[in-house]
């Protein structure tokens, strides 16, 4: 079976879906790994490596596509919403694409890709299991975010993170407040408190309060409850509007006090909820920082520019998104390791399993032979249920 890894096309994009690390593992288990020529050079990863592990280097896009039978992506078409849709005719029946598919943005960029008829896996559905932690790209790429979200703030900043003691005196520490104590936002606080600063954490979930301790970051608890906190596969959910007001009311006081605050509350489908008003940024101290991981999707700070850093009330706003691929040779290795392990997964012997029993298939699956087949995306788009599906599909 051959898995074929063009190169990515989205702009300023430098990951690449697979490293020549990567290639032993797959070939051993009979895979064949064909790359776009270039493919990993914006990650570090040179053509001559990928030849030197045993994959096959060849010239052109339309080549890889042509062969692979699975094809491996970091921001397929539907993520990449600004040059994916110039893979679209290189698709071909019964092929397997697997990446980033965004699932929940637009169901019609998503009935486009199953009109080719490929079957494809969304590595955002990767369920928050034990068995699926390997495969889990999503938590991988938020790890990355985290860490660069500090890296950003600490450069723009105009103090230093550590405590010094010097002969001209002692340095207090910075104060980094982070909104949203998920994977993104708990390395945010690992390397704010590996730089030296003082970390404190909000998240409308309680079981967050015992992960940010951990790290040593202070918890900040607001007289308020979120009703249904948590849904199955560990994320926030979406509350009403009287709660998020009473949210920003208690809030504002934690932001006025710090140097740097991080936003990092992304509900999946839905607008980032509006946790930081412009009253709030104009409360911070002149110099302050706010990093919103928020941003591509409509930010959780008011006065956020997606995309863009700009100032406010002298307030350093950083709405810079797809942070992941500012870290392209760790993103990229981290990722590949995901998508090795699920590659792993999805095929034994030389044939791709599609048994509908496996939550992790059954999860991730997103279209077949036309449709769209996942069953939480016909869901959220309020798509009528499909028919009872073959639990065992044909290996082919």
């Amino acid at each position: 079976m051959i898995v074929g890894v063009p190169r990515e096309t989205f702009p300023e994009e430098r990951r690449v879906a697979l490293v020549p690390a990567a290639v032993p593992n797959l070939t051993k288990a009979g895979f064949e790994v064909l790359l776009e020529a270039g493919a990993g050079v914006g990650a570090g990863y040179p053509d001559a490596e990928y030849g030197a592990k045993g994959a096959k280097v060849v010239p052109s896009r339309a080549e890889v596509f042509r062969a692979a039978d699975i094809v491996a992506q970091v921001l397929c078409y539907g993520s990449n919403d600004k040059t994916g849709k110039a893979d679209l005719p290189l698709y071909r029946q019964g092929q397997v694409l697997v990446g980033f598919l965004r699932p929940l943005g637009s169901i019609e960029t998503i009935k486009e890709i199953a009109s080719k008829g490929v079957a494809s896996f969304s590595v955002e559905l990767i369920p928050r299991t034990t068995r699926a932690q390997s495969m889990d790209a999503l938590s991988s790429m938020a790890t990355i975010c985290g860490y660069k979200a500090v890296i950003l703030a600490a450069d723009k900043l105009p103090r230093i993170f550590p405590m010094l003691t010097t002969a001209a005196g002692t340095i207090t520490p910075a104060r980094v407040f982070i909104i949203g104590a998920g994977v993104a936002g708990l390395q945010a606080i690992s390397t704010a408190r590996r730089l030296g600063a003082v970390a404190s954490a909000y998240d409308l979930r309680p079981a967050a309060k015992e992960q940010v301790q951990s790290l040593g970051g202070r918890f900040v608890e607001l007289p308020i409850e979120a009703k249904d906190a948590e849904d199955s596969r560990g994320y926030a959910r979406a509350q009403d509007e009287t709660f998020y007001k009473r949210q920003r009311e208690l809030l504002g006081k934690a932001v006025a006090e710090n140097d740097v605050v991080i936003t990092a509350a992304v509900i999946p489908g839905k607008r980032p909820p509006l946790l930081v008003t412009k009253e709030m940024v104009a409360s911070m101290a002149p110099g302050s920082v706010i990093v919103d991981l928020a941003s591509e999707r409509g930010g959780n700070c008011e006065l956020t520019k997606p995309g863009e850093i700009i100032i406010e009330h002298g307030v350093t706003i950083i709405g810079t998104f797809n942070l992941a691929s500012s870290v392209p040779y760790h993103a990229s290795q981290m990722y590949a390791r995901n998508l090795s392990a699920f590659l792993l997964h999805l095929v034994k012997d030389g044939k791709l399993q599609l048994n509908l029993d496996d939550e992790i298939v059954r999860e991730t699956l997103l279209t077949r032979e036309g449709e769209v087949v996942n069953a939480r995306v016909r869901e959220f788009f309020s798509l009528p249920p499909l028919a009872a599906a073959t639990k065992e599909v044909a290996k082919s």
